[in-house]
């Protein structure tokens, strides 16, 4: 009997390593940092171990290590003293992602920096923009955000990245930056985020809990993938350099349809409760760490991700420089 024998490339390290289709790098990794007004601060997030709010003196250090271990992209969220009804704090030009971004391109200039853009950090109301009753208002949300955008390419940043989910949003920032002279500066957009259950750690971590209802008049509908087409569809239409897909672990087949969709760079965000979950099981014995996380990894990448948004960053980061898979 005559069969074929695909198993002849799976005999050793070196035949595996030969016919492997999809490789993780530490330069695909991007590490989101949470950085809070104060000093002296370095408080762990308890539902994410091993990550933590950082006061702006605490960066260097930070950033040494993120260095060292080939880390080249972070992801900026900031946490005011004082929020408003208004946002104001998100377009401070001296607040505290304003601070973190000088601080970084001080010490480590080689660091890309990417910022959140949104207003749920800085609203007294926990919502992703204004209100207006208990509504999000869309249209008046669209200038604090761009003024937002400006601020942070002033201070530095090299990539902003709106998040809130607002329509016409990467127009408003594409808008104001040009009209600022920051034509060059890139808007990565959050074009398809769900409104969704992984995010219960960081909201913790963010301190952005809304203060009542919920976002599904913005975030989109989890049992939606042709909205989410259109989504990118339409952010890439009015400027978007590059798109996010958020979370990342039950929505790769979002991450399959942007790739096979769009030129422009597609980037997983693999979220808080898809990191939370791995780390508590690990903790229990239930599963190895490593392999798990890795295999997570390179789910994101066959699923047709260039870059990963991910709190596992240091860790994956460690394990690849010890063994490249």
């Amino acid at each position: 009997m005559t069969f074929i024998r695909t198993r002849r490339l799976r005999q050793s390290p070196a035949l595996r390593d030969f016919s492997r289709e999809h490789h993780l790098r530490v330069a695909d990794l991007i590490y989101p940092l949470f950085i809070m007004e104060g000093e002296g601060i370095r408080n762990e997030i308890s539902s994410m171990p091993g990550q933590y709010q950082l006061s702006p003196d605490n960066l260097p250090a930070e950033l040494d290590e993120l260095t060292q271990l080939g880390i080249r992209a972070v992801l900026l969220f900031g946490i005011p003293k004082e929020k408003d009804d208004q946002a104001t704090g998100a377009y401070d030009d001296d607040g505290i992602v304003q601070q973190a971004i000088r601080i970084i391109k001080s010490h480590a200039p080689g660091m890309l920096v990417i910022t959140d853009v949104c207003a749920c950090e800085y609203t007294s109301h926990g919502h992703c923009g204004i209100l207006v009753g208990d509504v999000v208002d869309n249209d008046l949300t669209l200038p604090v955000l761009a003024r937002t955008a400006v601020s942070h390419a002033r201070a530095g940043a090299d990539i902003v990245a709106p998040s809130d989910m607002m329509d016409g949003r990467v127009a408003a920032l594409r808008t104001a930056l040009d009209g600022a002279g920051f034509e060059n500066t890139p808007v990565m957009s959050y074009a398809a985020k769900y409104a969704s259950g992984y995010y219960g750690p960081f909201r913790e971590a963010a301190e952005s809990t809304p203060a009542f209802g919920d976002r599904r008049t913005h975030q989109m509908d989890a049992a939606n993938s042709r909205e989410a087409m259109r989504e990118i569809d339409i952010d890439i239409a009015e400027g978007a350099d590059a798109i996010i897909v958020k979370p990342a672990l039950a929505y790769m087949d979002i991450i399959r349809g942007a790739r096979d969709r769009t030129q422009v760079p597609v980037v997983a965000y693999n979220v808080s409760g898809e990191f939370a979950m791995i780390k508590a099981a690990a903790e229990r014995g239930w599963i190895d760490e490593q392999r798990i996380t890795l295999e997570t990894m390179l789910g994101f990448k066959r699923a047709g991700a260039d870059r990963i948004i991910t709190y596992h960053a240091k860790d994956v980061a460690r394990w690849l420089n010890e063994e490249q898979i």
